[in-house]
């Protein structure tokens, strides 16, 4: 296996009134975070909040090419990022033990539970479309060139 140190290119914060960050997602042209009772809306060029929507964000935060989806207890939030409505609730996967979140564009989403799994989602109903389980605690998913990555101790890839 090769490993190597990360080299990190820039930091950002803290920002007033943010004690945590719990979700973290990119739509192209913001860094959107979750912090709590709110998503930030982030310039990666100056490192400044633009912009806050007003909804729970407690977990993980993800973006299809069009909306933010955005985990709460036990729902997943899809949000319109330019008017900040939420516009669906579904329910979260894992009944509120849900850990992190992702939407690749045009496809079903994927949640992650502490547990050790990772859930494919229906995006329409919050139905689970698919389970694969880990020995780990799986604390987020992420999707990348068609395939699901989901973070434990270890990076793993499912099939």
């Amino acid at each position: 296996m090769n490993r190597s140190a990360a080299e990190i290119l820039r930091e950002y914060g803290p920002f007033p009134g943010v004690a945590h960050v719990h979700g973290l997602t990119f739509d192209g042209q913001h860094v959107w975070f979750a912090s709590g009772d709110r998503l930030n809306a982030l310039d990666p060029a100056g490192g400044t909040v633009l912009r806050s929507i007003d909804v729970p964000a407690h977990a993980g935060t993800a973006f299809d090419g069009q909306h933010l989806f955005q985990l709460f207890e036990d729902r997943i939030q899809k949000i319109d990022p330019k008017s900040g409505r939420v516009l669906a609730t579904i329910p979260a996967p894992g009944g509120g033990g849900d850990s992190g979140l992702t939407w690749p564009k045009g496809r079903s989403g994927w949640g992650s539970i502490g547990t050790g799994k990772s859930i494919k989602i229906d995006p329409h109903t919050g139905t689970i479309l698919r389970t694969i389980e880990s020995n780990r605690f799986v604390t987020g998913v992420t999707w990348l060139d068609g395939e699901l990555w989901h973070g434990t101790g270890k990076a793993t890839r499912a099939s």
